[in-house]
């Protein structure tokens, strides 16, 4: 029978616990707490009052005794005090409980506990707010990453996408192409689970939808119910209950245009469209957008003048990250932004964009359009081994770059595909070096807890 009742204890010990840790700094807990307890304690008050104005005045009556039974009379004043403030204490801290339990319920993921959620929301909201440019799979994992540190997040994706289901829906409608900002909406949603799967589910060939993903659909469709794309797009967050933003570089309808160096002839050839440039394989020369300079879309200036941290990358170099940077008011507002600035370098070379391309080759072109020692930090991966398919190659960290740049180096490899990264391992790099704010670090310590 002892042996039974030993777990118990610890059980209880561990119920306390939890119980104070709704009195830990920042949780928001206690100040309306004390409220609740002022506001208890002038009802209280005002219900003694009667009590003591009944109990005198009133005749010898048969209840009175009862009265006296129920108000404890036969202990002393400080005792009564403290057993009453003790039970209604506790009666009000069940009550709070029980009342944010109900109200929350709808909210709460099976198997976590209350104050873990509300721990964590509160830790998200007060991250840094965090501007990310970038796109493909690279600024996916990224973002996956950052969001269990911060919901201050807004990711700046390109419209000049002109391939797949995109394309197609670009070709067909007029509308912007939905496809980078569907994978950044999907790596930001709260549960990436039943319904971002099913946002990311693309019917095949047969199906006769032209191997369209549901979610390029839905923002087809809330495009033309709203009349607006950036409201789609506002929607489509809404429903996947998205962790931050997720914004344009533009509303124009613009095209990437490049100049390549055809292989093995001393002739260039210029390439409109996107999806057309790597398969030119050739070596990029210089690239632009058509319309020439639109304008951007406002709310993306805004968010780049009111960051705490600008990161720029990981993504296909020229089809994702520098069609951002050719509007040129972003490219101003990234310069007079007083953010601090990083750049991630992709981890492997991209066929037909970025072959034989090093870590200071990567950085080397992005200086060529937005200028020389704008970045606080340059995050390189230093892991240059694993499997790669075929044609691609580490991107590796060359000798004496970080007497160029301010370099931090790391393991970033995802174990599974090294030629991507880890989302965990990037992101918590990443909010460290935030955190150290004390200039560039030259070099990785390799005893740094990722």
């Amino acid at each position: 029978m002892q042996s039974r009742n030993k777990p118990k204890l610890p059980r209880f010990l561990a119920t306390i616990g939890r119980l104070f840790r709704w009195l830990a700094p920042g949780l928001g807990v206690k100040r309306w707490g004390l409220l609740i307890v002022l506001g208890t304690t002038l009802i209280s008050l005002g219900f003694a009052v009667v009590l003591l104005e009944l109990y005198r005045t009133t005749p010898d009556r048969w209840y009175l005794p009862l009265i006296a039974l129920l108000s404890l009379r036969f202990l002393s004043r400080p005792i009564r005090a403290l057993v009453f403030g003790m039970g209604g204490l506790l009666l009000i801290v069940i009550g709070v409980w029980g009342i944010n339990r109900t109200l929350l319920r709808p909210f709460i993921r099976p198997g976590k506990h209350l104050l873990d959620s509300v721990t964590h929301f509160q830790k998200r909201d007060r991250g840094p707010k965090i501007v990310v440019i970038g796109g493909g799979t690279g600024l996916s994992a990224l973002l996956r990453g950052l969001k269990k540190h911060s919901s201050n997040i807004t990711a700046i994706v390109t419209v000049a996408d002109d391939g797949g289901s995109s394309g197609e829906l670009r070709r067909t409608t007029g509308m912007l192409p939905p496809g980078d900002i569907r994978n950044c909406l999907t790596a930001l949603s709260s549960d990436e689970e039943l319904l971002s799967q099913l946002f990311q589910y693309r019917f095949g060939e047969g199906a006769g939808l032209n191997g369209h993903s549901l979610g390029n659909l839905l923002i087809t469709a809330l495009t033309d119910i709203t009349g607006s794309f950036e409201e789609a797009v506002a929607e489509s967050g809404r429903v996947l209950a998205v962790q931050g933003k997720v914004l344009p570089s533009t509303l124009h309808d613009v095209c990437l245009v490049a100049e390549v160096e055809v292989p093995g002839e001393a002739k260039v050839v210029r390439i409109r469209g996107e999806s057309g440039i790597p398969k030119a394989a050739g070596k990029i020369k210089r690239v632009w957008l058509e319309p020439d300079n639109p304008l951007a879309y406002p709310p993306t200036i805004q968010a780049l003048l009111n960051a705490d941290m600008i990161i720029m990358g990981p993504g296909s170099l020229y089809t994702s990250i520098l069609p951002n940077l050719l509007v040129s008011d972003i490219n101003e507002a990234l310069r007079v932004s007083r953010a601090l600035k990083f750049y991630i370098c992709n981890i492997t070379t991209q066929p037909g964009e970025t072959d034989g391309f090093s870590c200071g080759d990567h950085i080397r072109v992005i200086e060529k359009y937005i200028g020389k020692h704008l970045f606080d930090t340059v995050i390189c991966n230093d892991n240059c081994g694993g499997r790669l398919p075929a044609g691609v190659e580490f991107a590796c960290l060359e000798e004496g770059l970080e007497k160029e740049y301010p370099i931090y180096s790391s393991d970033l490899v995802n174990s599974e595909a090294p030629w991507r990264h880890d989302s965990e391992r990037l992101a918590n790099a990443i909010i460290d070096l935030y955190n150290e704010r004390t200039g560039p670090m030259l070099t990785r310590e390799n005893d740094l807890d990722l």
